[in-house]
């Protein structure tokens, strides 16, 4: 990060940042910051998620191109910080895996290890959230660094057995994470061609990182759920990943209809409804 941009970035985080130094991060590009797109759907859950309105003012929105940046500062004005990248377009929709998204998300990890340095607690969250509730007190109080799971969580929450989704995790600047974010970049080189998360599912076990004396935990999905499974308790969910889904138009569909269904939940005030099935994501897997 240029210095110029480091000051800039500091400011930010001064400014966002809670006053034990943690805060939201979320990336976003050019695709994702088209007006009714995902960015909208994002925002507007903190606004009628139940206690997660506060937590916007703790948001900073890394941005990876100029529309994406201009498009934060007419939203969040204060909370948007421009990550150049010299050489690549991060501007398109990135279908999983090819070189450019790759590149996008081992930057994304650089990054995020660079806030560790600077001695910020960062809750990442991937855009294609919405936020129903406050996660923070679902955390564990001892953990280092807690991660959702990807498909299924096996009810042992310090099990590395679990996946690991890279799309929502909590992480505590201390030398410990420190280390463990810096063996996490260098190991890619090990995996060319693996992306973060498989190469964070590749290295959680391994020697180096126990002897860190690192604390790792998995998140149960009753509270960070996703689009992976078949069924939500509406009353407990905080947090609803929409993945498991190709092409963004089929994710925002069934993120804005779990917003209404939400809606719905929230205003009838029984404690009836619940969620429908992402059937636009759904579908999009089995073409």
């Amino acid at each position: 990060v240029e210095a110029e941009d480091r000051q800039n970035l500091a400011r930010i985080l001064r400014e966002a940042a809670t006053k034990e130094k943690t805060v939201i991060v979320t990336i976003m590009n050019q695709a994702w910051a088209e007006a009714n797109s995902t960015f909208d759907v994002f925002l507007e859950s903190f606004r009628i998620g139940i206690g997660t309105e506060r937590l916007l003012r703790h948001v900073v929105v890394v941005c990876l191109d100029d529309k994406a940046y201009t498009r934060c500062l007419e939203v969040l004005p204060h909370r948007c910080f421009f990550l150049r990248t010299t050489g690549v377009d991060f501007s398109g929709e990135k279908r999983f895996m090819v070189p450019d998204y790759l590149k996008m998300m081992w930057r994304r990890t650089e990054f995020l290890g660079s806030m560790l340095k600077l001695g910020y607690n960062f809750l990442f969250t991937d855009m294609d959230t919405i936020w129903l509730r406050d996660p923070f007190p679902r955390f564990f109080a001892d953990a280092d660094f807690q991660i959702a799971c990807d498909v299924f969580f096996n009810g042992n929450s310090s099990d590395t057995g679990n996946a690991a989704n890279g799309g929502f995790k909590f992480v505590k600047s201390n030398r410990r994470t420190i280390k463990f974010y810096n063996y996490w970049y260098e190991s890619r080189l090990r995996f060319p061609g693996d992306n973060e998360q498989d190469v964070l599912n590749r290295i959680k076990a391994d020697q180096y990182v126990k002897k860190t004396g690192l604390k790792m935990r998995f998140l149960d999905m009753t509270h960070v759920g996703n689009f992976c499974q078949r069924e939500w308790d509406i009353t407990k969910v905080c947090i609803m990943h929409g993945n498991c889904c190709v092409g963004q138009d089929n994710k925002i569909k069934d993120l804005r209809q779990m917003l209404e269904d939400w809606k719905n939940f929230v205003s009838n005030g029984t404690g009836e409804g619940g969620f429908r099935q992402p059937m636009n994501c759904r579908r999009s897997l089995r073409r």
